[in-house]
């Protein structure tokens, strides 16, 4: 865990990870390999950077709403930013909105409902608003005091004061949120202390990221001017109408979202080595987020300095673009999840399954459920995947087989109950919801899933512990509240194991289709290029990964070309209408891709 402290040392941030915070300023060169800071260039001159350059667009505006995001660093920003003031010596009149919200005890009870168990990691999504957590009439109508020469509203909630034209909002991406969080740095909406990291993080995911996400989306058409906040020194902001006109653009051409990473029990070793831009001195990487919309952001490059938008605030503004004929059906959701699974020199995964999407609707309040796939990127000879059940095993002797475990802390033959598969590059293995499965040890799995990604019931562990030295926490009833035990035997080969074959043959490439599972909303296919392939969205947003090969370049139909390398993520929206793919190195390039059926 790491401290840092602001310029003015009036409050200091917490960060749980070893990873450094994002450069707020970039040297904009081709870089040799994966690249964790991936950016959007947009037109010179469009992003600002310091406080200095944002005191005076306040000074020019004189009475603002200063709003945003939990978890941004209130004190510290205001901190930096009265310093500015009183340099040039004038007098502001702070309001702060945290004097208006209810009292810890009124939010407490509020939220309660969606809070689940307390020793359960799951909620439901809640149906509160922002306004809710205020007394909304006071806050509504604070008023201004003219004799300030500047008047700030300040804080989580401001933009409902009525009757204030310009509106600043300052925003913080997921991934840094959540590293404050696990600080101690950060607490929920309406808390003064911090929780356990699971029931903050609990409450963030079913109440205050919905709360929020519904405000930010009211107030994005209108604000006069966005901020990024992650760093502890410095900010950088862009004007609203200059980020709306930039992000139109980037919804109809190539990007990549920022991929952050995490170490766990069972994390491996080959991304740590891979990718020579993460912190080397974390004990493992056992995730890599690479598109999953909720927590991901897309950084912005504007003459060096870089600005990150979390992937939601795209969505609220462009998912027509984004989604196309998707968007009737998902609207500012994005559908489709790819993260890493890394496990070389690591552990096994937890054996799970996923609710069925009438159990994750009913009891977790989701419109969608976890409906994954394991596409095998890299993986030793002795690598399995566990996935369908044996021929012939009954629920019962599988139950008692897993409560003894826990209450014994002993280990089980878990081939006796589950099939053991061996892992080959390029395999598919198909797990729609209520099917039991587990990556072993030595896989590079590159996990292309249905986006929700919290919902997995866990029945047995392989006696791992956390980083605490406790046993993980098991969850048998939900888990057999949801396994399908007829996906076993000789249907698991039949059905649950993709079978690819080409579907098309062209010049220079070839189109490898991988069918996904009939309950499965995505499809999957392979390009596999030697020399160049031209694609059409068919007004389908297309999620791409170069799983083969060192370098690709990308061309989309406005002309823009962007280069990807060996294990790069990007997406191209439905409003591109069309690509070409060219592969520049010298073996074939493999290029997996999926979009919605």
């Amino acid at each position: 865990m790491f401290e840092i402290s602001n310029a003015m040392g009036s409050t200091s941030i917490k960060r749980g990870t070893k990873q450094p915070e994002m450069p707020s300023k970039i040297s904009v060169t081709q870089r040799d390999g994966y690249s964790i800071y991936p950016f959007f260039q947009i037109e010179s001159g469009l992003i600002h950077g310091g406080y200095s350059s944002l005191v005076e667009w306040i000074v020019a505006n004189k009475t603002v709403n200063v709003d945003g995001y939990l978890g941004v660093n209130w004190d510290g920003i205001k901190a930096e930013l009265v310093e500015e003031f009183e340099k040039r010596s004038i007098q502001v009149n702070w309001i702060d909105t945290d004097q208006f919200l209810k009292s810890e005890v009124e939010i407490n009870s509020m939220v309660s409902p969606f809070m689940g168990s307390d020793d359960s990691v799951w909620g439901k999504v809640c149906d509160l608003s922002l306004r809710d957590f205020y007394r909304i009439e006071d806050l509504e109508t604070v008023l201004a005091d003219e004799n300030s020469e500047i008047n700030i509203v300040w804080g989580v909630g401001a933009g409902y004061v009525k009757g204030i034209k310009s509106t600043i909002y300052i925003d913080i991406p997921k991934n840094e949120l959540l590293f404050r969080v696990r600080g101690g740095s950060v607490f929920n909406l309406g808390s003064s202390q911090s929780l356990n990291v699971m029931t903050t993080y609990k409450r963030l995911y079913f109440v205050d990221w919905i709360v929020l996400n519904k405000r930010k989306k009211e107030l994005l058409p209108d604000i006069d001017l966005f901020a990024d906040s992650q760093w502890t020194n410095t900010i950088n902001w862009i004007s609203g109408d200059d980020l709306r006109i930039a992000l139109a653009r980037l919804s109809k051409s190539t990007f990549r979202p920022r991929p952050w990473f995490d170490p766990g029990v069972w994390g491996g070793q080959l991304m740590k080595e891979h990718f020579q831009e993460l912190a080397q001195d974390e004990i493992n990487y056992a995730w890599s987020f690479e598109i999953i919309a909720p927590e991901n952001g897309i950084v912005l490059e504007s003459n060096g300095f870089l600005l990150e938008i979390t992937f939601d605030t795209l969505m609220f503004l462009e998912s027509k673009n984004v989604l196309g004929k998707g968007y009737d059906r998902f609207e500012d959701y994005f559908p489709i999840r790819f993260d890493f699974l890394d496990t070389f020199d690591g552990g096994n995964l937890s054996v799970q399954c996923h609710p069925s999407l009438n159990y994750i609707q009913e009891k977790f309040g989701e419109k969608f459920t976890q409906d994954e796939t394991y596409y095998i990127m890299d993986c030793k000879e002795d690598a399995k995947v566990y996935l369908g059940f044996q021929e012939g095993v009954q629920p019962q002797e599988f139950r008692k087989a897993l409560v003894e475990s826990v209450k014994n802390e002993q280990e089980i033959e878990i081939t006796d109950f589950v099939q053991e598969w061996d892992s080959e590059k390029h395999k598919l293995f198909l797990i729609p919801n209520q099917t039991v499965h587990s990556s072993g040890k030595n896989n590079f799995v590159l996990e292309i899933s249905a986006t929700p990604y919290i919902f997995t019931f866990k029945m047995y562990d392989w006696l791992q512990r956390d980083q605490n030295g406790k046993p993980r926490p098991i969850n048998i009833e939900h888990g057999f509240n949801n396994l399908d035990f007829s996906r076993q035997g000789s249907r698991v080969q039949k059905e649950f194991i993709s079978k690819p074959y080409v579907s098309e043959k062209l010049d220079g490439a070839e189109i490898i289709h991988y069918p996904t599972h009939e309950i499965h909303y995505y499809d999957i296919h392979r390009f596999d290029i030697e020399s160049i392939i031209q694609v059409k969205t068919n007004n389908q947003a297309h999620v791409l990964m170069l799983v083969e090969g060192s370098l690709i370049e990308v061309k989309d139909n406005q002309g823009i070309k962007q280069i990807f390398h060996y294990a790069e993520t990007f997406i191209i929206p439905a409003a591109a209408e069309g690509y070409s793919i060219r592969n520049l190195g010298k073996e074939t390039a493999r290029v997996i891709v999926s979009y919605l059926k």
